[in-house]
């Protein structure tokens, strides 16, 4: 048997219907529609109502995606969900998302990385795809930020939505799939992007939720600032890694942050914008839920043979990028 390369051989994308537009951001902060698009891109932004949460996201996914890749629920061995709002502390949302589907024989675990969460559940699952371990695992990457969310904060209510996205990994031995991935973590970055209580370090009290502890908050400048100078640094160290240059890069797939910041990347690595997949303008930032909602929906645009790099930056700081092969055509 040959090298073993954990395959993307499906994808499938879920948003809830409810749409927020600049124009109904309007009427809860300071701010307007010419001034969010300009500093963002984001003329929009899904949320899940109906009390429902990340997981029933998940499962809407991963339902779709087993049907488009002929998998049987008891046929998937693991899943693993990136996400930093999870329907619960314990159990996990992946624990949730294997029950409502079915997935009888699998066992899962979620991965907290904040905007990288995706990146690093791929990598993650890749490894047991590529020692043998497992033949089919499901990657899921949601967020409900809406339920962390505080809409009269104008710095993080007009960035983030609710989103999940779930890729289904097989091995190849044909070279297609995961090449090689760089993550990074450093710690410096935990004040400037952060929730600060509900965990062990500040339990929930009376006194943390009316000071409004328990929502996401967010120094724009300083995240701004690392995130363009990380995933610029990764995917150059990524390609000089694998002796490639950008033309060799067929898609870069970046996580949907703020496009200023993405078109900065593309710059700062001569990398043409029209081959950066973008749909920030329509969900706004879905934290791990932004780089497989790009997958689903250029999926169409690929084609067998492509290289394409993924890359995200979140909370911490977390950042990485990944190469894949992409392998089939859809």
């Amino acid at each position: 048997m040959g090298k073993l390369y954990a395959s993307i051989t499906g994808v499938q994308g879920y948003v809830p219907e409810d749409i927020i537009t600049n124009a109904d951001l309007e009427k809860m902060v300071e701010t307007n529609d010419e001034w969010i698009e300009s500093r963002t891109g984001i003329k929009e932004r899904r949320i899940l109502k109906g009390g429902r949460a990340t997981s029933d996201m998940g499962v809407e996914a991963v339902k779709i995606l087993l049907e488009k890749t002929n998998t049987k629920p008891e046929e998937v061995d693991m899943l693993i969900c990136g996400t930093v709002t999870g329907d619960h502390i314990f159990p996990d949302t992946a624990n949730s998302i294997c029950y409502k589907t079915g997935l009888t024989n699998a066992f899962g675990y979620d991965i907290n990385a904040a905007c990288s969460g995706f990146l690093y559940a791929l990598v993650t699952a890749a490894k047991f795809i590529e020692t043998g371990t497992y033949k089919k695992v499901i990657v899921v990457g949601a967020d409900m930020m809406s339920s962390i969310i505080d809409y009269t904060d104008r710095a993080t209510c007009i960035l983030f939505g609710d989103g999940a996205g779930a890729v289904m990994l097989e091995p190849s031995e044909d070279g297609y799939g995961l090449q090689d991935s760089i993550l990074r973590a450093d710690g410096v970055g935990k004040e400037f992007l952060y929730m600060k209580a509900g965990g062990s370090a500040f339990p929930a009290t009376i006194e943390s939720v009316t000071a409004k502890e328990h929502f996401a908050s967010q120094e724009g400048r300083h995240v701004f600032k690392a995130a363009i100078k990380g995933m610029s640094s990764v995917i150059a160290d990524l390609l000089e890694q694998n002796n490639l240059t950008q033309e060799d890069i067929a898609w870069l797939v970046p996580h949907q942050a703020n496009k200023r910041i993405l078109s900065s990347v593309a710059e700062n690595i001569d990398f043409p914008i029209e081959k950066v997949v973008m749909n920030i303008h329509k969900y706004g930032n879905t934290t791990a839920g932004t780089i497989p909602l790009c997958l689903w929906e250029w999926e169409g645009q690929f084609k067998k043979d492509d290289l394409i790099v993924l890359t995200a930056f979140g909370g911490g700081f977390t950042w990485g990028a990944c190469l894949l092969k992409w392998a089939y055509n859809a």
